[in-house]
């Protein structure tokens, strides 16, 4: 599927293994070289706007009420409590 009828020509240097990876995905799929990094670069573009699943933090009660502006204290409470 092409997505613009204007092409571009130029040279890009790859690195050892990005060049076989390249390959290897285009002799698996039995595409040219440019419609294999075309098609390669267009995921990688896409990947980075997909909604990745949000971090929650998420915390368990210890059963300690500290006064964390100390923070040696703080440690030594939690070693002792282990």
């Amino acid at each position: 599927m092409e997505m613009y009828s204007a092409s571009m020509r130029t040279t890009v240097d790859l690195h050892d293994d990005v060049a076989k990876a390249v390959e290897d995905r285009r002799r698996a799929t039995g595409r040219g070289l440019s419609a294999t990094i075309n098609e390669l670069v267009r995921e990688g573009l896409l990947a980075q706007h997909s909604d990745r699943s949000r971090f929650v933090q998420t915390s368990s009660p210890v059963g300690l009420r500290v006064d964390v502006s100390n923070v040696a204290e703080v440690l030594d409470l939690l070693d002792d409590h282990q």
